[in-house]
């Protein structure tokens, strides 16, 4: 069946989907760009707390909590309370960070840095191209294009994140066991938010 123009309705409709999963893309992406700078630029990527078990009653005396980011460290417990410092000082010998291990946790955390800021890079490049698309719509390779970097960006934040677990895990691994000492520790949302399926949900939609 033919419109009164004489043209077939499906190219219309495949147009219309055309410019919905283009949206579609714009949408994820903007969120996805969002999330990432904000994992990013916070400090709630993994909290750890230390302390002492008190045999008299089996309570437990807490010596230092932090959360921690990529770039800064912040006591909300012990002696160091209140304070943030920036990553690159807090091997320093004046913060009383309770064992060794703990220390080594935050030091080797920093070979996932670069994956993030690289999944930054690419998505708020996915998203200006995206956008890019919006104005000049028959440029149709542009939200291919973008939909190429929204994956990257994406696959990079993925490994950024295998990184980071896995390098913690390990030192967590290798603390000695002591009935006298307790060590917690536990992922912020920074690690846990849904950044990376926006990201690829963006891309995904872009591609197609």
């Amino acid at each position: 069946m033919r419109s009164p123009t004489g043209r077939p309705p499906p190219l219309r409709m495949s147009h219309c989907s055309s410019r919905a999963l283009t949206l579609l893309s714009s949408v994820f992406g903007a969120c996805g760009l969002l999330l990432v700078g904000i994992a990013v630029s916070t400090d709630y990527w993994l909290y750890m707390e230390e302390g002492t078990v008190l045999p008299q009653n089996q309570t437990t005396e807490v010596k230092m909590a932090l959360h921690a980011g990529l770039w800064r460290v912040c006591f909300f417990a012990g002696r160091e309370k209140g304070r943030c410092v920036a990553s690159e000082y807090f091997l320093e010998p004046e913060i009383n960070l309770v064992t060794e291990n703990t220390e080594n946790i935050l030091k080797t955390v920093r070979t996932a840095t670069p994956f993030p800021m690289v999944s930054l890079f690419l998505v708020f490049t996915a998203f200006v191209i995206s956008n890019i698309g919006h104005i000049r719509p028959q440029r149709t390779i542009l939200a291919f294009v973008s939909g190429i970097f929204f994956i990257l960006s994406g696959l990079s934040l993925v490994v950024g994140l295998v990184l980071y677990i896995s390098s913690i895990n390990d030192e967590v691994m290798n603390r000695p066991s002591s009935s006298e000492q307790y060590f917690h520790y536990r992922y912020g949302g920074d690690v846990l938010g849904p950044d990376y399926q926006f990201e690829e949900g963006g891309g995904s939609y872009g591609v197609f």
